[in-house]
């Protein structure tokens, strides 16, 4: 069974009389432990389709299936509980809070879950850890570089276990090298068994996938997979 299934997905915006498909009638499949790129330029409807996918919006017709469920039908608070435990966002602009230490922001979502306090904090400390920031664990984001805070913003990733993983231009403000880092860090979760799902239009970045979705006009083109 695929971990998310697209049914007939089509997002409709209306602008006056016209009816502006964001996307049109999308089916698509995404299996459990899978590195899967949806690659596209802009425009394409890539974040549209990244939004019904991380349950962050849902469509205007058709069928969104996680784990077999219908969540099309969710309402918000629903989907924010999923969002919550299933699926950890690595965002291009990070999206850490200054006023926070490094700890204090990858045990923000573990709050959300009622973690108790002394797990918080364990399991913060050792994502801290993974990803090489043990040094930095009472540092604000101001004392970071660019490629420390998406660190940081990959360890919040991970704070509830999630069993997806998605990343939105994760690379997209940072230096080629810090960006090869974040990647290499993606395939390495994906190697533990996370599903992860990256969302870009940069060719480089979309190759390191098991799969490659082309999202173009609303539409998949067509579905690549590397060898």
């Amino acid at each position: 069974m695929p971990i998310i299934e697209l049914k007939n997905v089509s997002k409709i915006y209306k602008m006056g009389n016209n009816k502006v498909y964001a996307l049109d009638k999308v089916n698509l499949r995404i299996m459990e432990g899978e590195f899967v790129a949806i690659f596209g330029p802009s425009g394409s409807g890539k974040s549209t389709l990244m939004h019904i996918v991380g349950c962050l919006d849902i469509p205007t017709q058709g069928g969104v299936f996680l784990e077999g469920k219908d969540i099309s039908k969710f309402s918000e608070s629903e989907l924010a509980t999923i969002r919550g435990k299933t699926i950890g966002f690595i965002f291009q602009t990070f999206n850490i809070f200054r006023t926070l230490t490094v700890l204090e922001n990858v045990m923000l979502p573990m709050v959300f879950q009622n973690m108790p306090a002394i797990e918080r904090k364990k399991r913060a400390k050792e994502l801290i850890e993974y990803v090489g920031l043990g040094h930095r664990v009472d540092h604000r984001p101001a004392e970071l570089s660019g490629g420390e805070q998406q660190r940081v913003a990959v360890a919040r990733s991970l704070a509830t276990d999630p069993k997806i993983v998605l990343g939105d231009e994760p690379t997209g403000n940072l230096d080629s090298k810090t960006g090869k880092k974040i990647m290499e860090g993606l395939k390495e979760m994906n190697k533990e068994g996370k599903t992860v799902i990256l969302v870009t239009h940069d060719a480089s970045l979309a190759h390191y996938a098991d799969k490659i979705v082309h999202i173009k006009d609303g539409k998949i083109e067509k579905i690549e997979k590397n060898k």
